[in-house]
């Protein structure tokens, strides 16, 4: 469990490691907040105490998106520590770092854990408490999302907002309805509920058909436990897909070059509306890793995302006309606004500005509690050996080649694909599916995922 000493450990690892790169000093301030997970509000003291340890103040941000913090974090030149286990089930949680400048890298996340294993035991530790900073970086947030478009922008749309437990789900309330739309606020709950916007289940698009029906919606928005995946559901109550919202959200916004990993749909490329598309491994880190490396190249507006829609801005951008700065994490709040903006502003229904990128059919979905050293066997023959991947997928997808930037891409002469991944933050193998229509997409998921339980012995 984190709960307790791992907590401090990491906060007293995550500060030396600042300090020692001169982005901190003794005495300075850390920010820490968190998401409504019942564990997170212990999990932060124990934060606060592993800061005090390592000798600087920590600060009680308290329950607010990660974007909000980050944004808060980077305005100050202040570390900063999220408690959220993200889209997980309520019995896990996690922390995400960040540096004055934004996300920590791969390189950071290693010191962080050689830190963590040379420090200190603090068996002892007891949980401590932190000076209050409570709202400001909320309403710091809210301004910048009001002020992204113009005042009524949205004036005239009927928007559901699925609430859940999702820490913006108030927040979403205040922009919309600041920004003129009719909202209407629906399952609101007090009990954890995990949304994951890349493999989104059953039940969440049961909930939004039935409220886009009941209440007569054009659209339907909601985000993850702590607010940097977006979920968006169109006039018909059909769930959006991430990279489907990433990739308008750029397309509105002017991108010149675009950031993504390697699930996102090809139809990105497709498109035309890009003049640069870099894929990269999944995670923020890499998608930030590669907007550095389009802005060092010239790019002058660059935006980031991955296939769970969360938008990385790595340069200021302008959406309506108006100017936004850059913010390089994850965030859920913008691209529900770009793609609400997108559609009001054409005049036509959520449905018909997203037919217009003209994407192949995209299926993801996972297997839960895999094993990791299994899932890593069978990713790991199947690079190895293409015949063992013709054999396995006999009848289902003809091999042209294979793709390993991520885990194990299966790219069919059909241009259809079959992705293998293990979850970075859970126990769960991931496959992502892409055809040219939403049965061969499906029939495709069902095959992988049908295979890799077979080779699992989950069947």
């Amino acid at each position: 469990m984190l709960n307790g000493r791992p907590a401090a450990a990491y906060a007293q690892a995550f500060a030396h490691v600042m300090i020692a790169q001169g982005r901190a000093e003794r005495g300075r301030r850390f920010l820490v907040g968190r998401d409504l997970r019942t564990s997170s509000p212990g999990i932060a003291r124990f934060c606060f105490a592993g800061l005090l340890e390592a000798g600087v103040e920590p600060v009680d941000c308290g329950e607010l998106p990660t974007p909000a913090l980050a944004a808060r974090a980077m305005k100050l030149g202040v570390p900063a520590i999220m408690v959220t286990g993200s889209h997980i089930p309520a019995d896990r949680n996690g922390l995400k770092f960040y540096r004055p400048d934004g996300e920590i890298d791969k390189h950071d996340e290693a010191a962080i854990a050689d830190a963590e294993r040379a420090a200190e035991l603090l068996e002892n530790v007891a949980p401590a408490n932190a000076e209050s900073d409570h709202g400001v970086a909320v309403d710091e947030y809210r301004a910048r999302a009001i002020g992204t478009l113009a005042p009524d922008a949205l004036k005239g749309m009927r928007i559901g907002i699925y609430q859940h437990s999702s820490v913006t789900r108030d927040l979403l309330v205040d922009v919309l309805s600041a920004l003129g739309a009719d909202v209407v606020p629906f399952g609101r709950s007090d009990v954890f509920v995990p949304i994951d916007t890349e493999a989104l289940s059953a039940t969440d698009a049961a909930i939004c058909g039935t409220a886009v029906r009941e209440h007569r919606l054009d659209a339907v928005v909601s985000a993850d436990a702590d607010g940097d995946r977006p979920m968006i559901g169109n006039e018909t109550g059909r769930l959006l897909r991430g990279d489907v919202i990433g990739a308008l959200t750029a397309s509105d916004m002017g991108a010149g070059s675009v950031v993504t990993p390697v699930t996102s749909n090809t139809g990105i490329e497709r498109s035309g509306r890009f003049a640069r598309v870099i894929r990269t491994r999944v995670g923020s880190p890499y998608v930030i890793e590669g907007m550095d490396i389009a802005s060092a190249g010239g790019a002058s507006t660059v935006v980031g995302f991955e296939a769970n829609g969360g938008v990385l801005l790595g340069s200021d951008v302008f959406l309506a006309g108006r100017r936004i700065a850059a913010l390089p994490t994850r965030d859920a709040m913008l691209p529900i606004l770009a793609v609400l903006n997108m559609s009001k502003r054409a005049g036509a229904k959520i449905s018909e500005v997203e037919a217009a990128l003209k994407f192949n059919a995209s299926k993801s979905g996972c297997i839960k509690d895999a094993d990791f050293h299994m899932s890593a066997a069978f990713i790991r023959e199947m690079a190895a050996d293409g015949l063992f991947v013709s054999d396995m997928f006999r009848d289902v997808i003809e091999v042209s080649m294979i793709n390993t930037t991520d885990g194990l891409q299966i790219i069919g002469k059909d241009g259809c694909i079959v992705h293998f991944r293990i979850s970075g933050n859970a126990a769960e193998l991931r496959c992502y599916t892409e055809a040219n229509s939403d049965d061969r997409a499906s029939f495709l998921l069902d095959e992988g995922l049908a295979r890799a339980r077979k080779y699992l012995g989950m069947t």
